[in-house]
This record gives structure tokens, sequence and C-alpha cells, in this order.
């Protein structure tokens, strides 16, 4: 149990620090990953540019930790999105019950039909593509799982003992929902909130990649893979190996951190 509790918290810490790294590099980075130099072009790694150049001559580096920066900013913001919506919907239809909850539940099962990448490509386009359409595409589509699962906790809390015993002690419905139904949910939040953020950061990856997410003047890890499979034949494979290995790295990282979080705050898994 120690040692679960050990490294979940190693996880945590190291994915936070890497998110923070790659995000103040990036920030840092931005403005030299478009820079060009003609004289630099198509350079394999080596010790000036590890990851090699491209062929305007551009740091893959800088590339790829600005995409990288870019693509972890629109997967925490849009994962806070989804999960603040799942908290809310979930408990709303659980809470209220009747026409809420048909109602919430349609959209869910709705959602939750179409394929996402397929669902945030129709809002990317609808709300103008560019970097807000695929983050309000990508907020959008991931909420559904996790408010079902909160509104499963919501409905079993509802029957608790102690919570009967509190409303008949003339608890008030605004401290029963911060006192205890909040605190309880928290667990799920924070666990959801973590597994979205690799698949939010896989989705608008992949709209990108597509062509219907962010413009092809921004250094997002999408444009910069879609980009280099046009000189893959020709045998510039660190075009795409390194940003490619970026992107599965950080999506990896918070994938594990989430799972070990999940399991150490699950009931039928915390003492084992």
């Amino acid at each position: 149990m120690k040692n679960r509790r050990r490294n979940t918290l190693f996880f945590i810490i190291l994915a936070g620090t890497a998110l923070c790294s790659v995000t103040l590099a990036g920030g840092l980075l931005y403005e030299g990953a478009a820079a060009a130099d003609f004289a630099q072009k198509n350079l394999p790694p080596c010790p000036a540019h590890p990851f090699g150049t491209d062929w305007m001559g551009r740091d893959m580096l800088r590339r790829t930790l600005a995409g990288l920066s870019l693509s972890v900013r629109v997967g925490g913001l849009t994962a806070a999105v989804s999960a603040a919506a799942a908290l809310v919907l979930g408990g709303a239809a659980a809470a209220f019950g009747g026409w809420v909850d048909a109602l919430i539940s349609w959209i869910t099962d709705l959602v939750m039909g179409i394929p996402h990448i397929l669902l945030i490509i129709l809002i990317s386009i609808a709300c103008g593509r560019g970097l807000w359409g695929v983050t309000i595409g990508v907020a959008l589509s991931h909420w559904t799982s996790l408010a079902r699962l909160i509104r499963g906790e919501v409905l079993q809390l509802k029957g608790a003992p102690y919570l009967q015993l509190a409303r008949r002690l003339g608890v008030s419905r605004g401290r029963l929902v911060k006192n205890h139904l909040l605190l309880h949910l928290m667990p799920q939040f924070l666990t959801g909130l973590i597994l979205q953020f690799p698949h939010a950061i896989l989705h608008e990856a992949s709209v990108t990649f597509l062509g219907f997410g962010l413009s092809p003047e921004q250094p997002a890890i999408g444009i910069i893979l879609a980009e280099s499979m046009g000189y893959l034949t020709t045998g510039r494979w660190w075009l795409a190996l390194f940003p490619g290995l970026s992107l599965v790295g950080a999506v990896m990282l918070f994938a594990l951190a989430g799972e070990r979080l999940r399991l150490l705050l699950s009931p039928a898994t915390a003492q084992d």
C-alpha cells in the first residue's frame, strides 16, 4: 500500500513537472520554431540539432516542443471543461431525475453514438476551425463517459442512510451537496480529468493531422506529422519519428498516472 501511494505520487509529480516544463519550453521556443534557415535544411540528428532539421531548415526540436506545448494546453483546457461538464450534467441528471434525467441521458446517448473524430471534425468546422474550433470540438465530445459514472454514483448516494438522516435533521440541500456529494465525487472527478487528458491530446493531434484542426502555420504535432509524410520516402525519418515519440510519451505518461490514481482511489483496489 505504501509503495503504491509513493509510486502514484511520483507519477503524478512527474506528469505535472513534464506538463509544466513542456508548456514553458514550448512557449519560449514558439517564435524560434518557425525560423527558417535554408543553409541548414534536411540535416539528420546531430549535436547542433538533436532532432534534425526539415526542408526549410527549421529546427525539429524547437518545432516538436512548441507543438507538444500547444497540444498540452489544448488537452488540459478541453479535459478540464469536459470533466466540469460531466460533473454538472451527471449530477443534475441524478439529483433532479424525471424529464431532466431523460433529457441529459438522451443527449449523452446521442453524443456517444457519433464517433469522436467525426463529431470533433463537425464541431470544429461549425466553429470556424482553428485553435478554438478544435478546442470546442474536443471539449464537447469527451464528457459522456464520466457523466454516466457520476450519475450512477449520485443515484447510489441519494439512497444512503446518512444522507436521508441529514435531510430529516434539516440540513439544507446546498450543504448536502457541498459537504457530502462533492467530496464523495472528487476521486471519480479527478481520475476522470487525468484520464481524459491523453484522449484529448490524441484527438486534437488526429483531427489536425487530417487537416480539420489547427491552421498550417501553427507548429502543432498533427501538422508536423502530416507535413512529414511527404518526406519519409526520401529517407528523412527524423521528421516524423521524434515528434511522434514525443506525443506517444506524453500520452503514455498521463495515461499511466491516471490509471494508478484510479487504482489507488477505487474502493476495490485501494487496500491491495
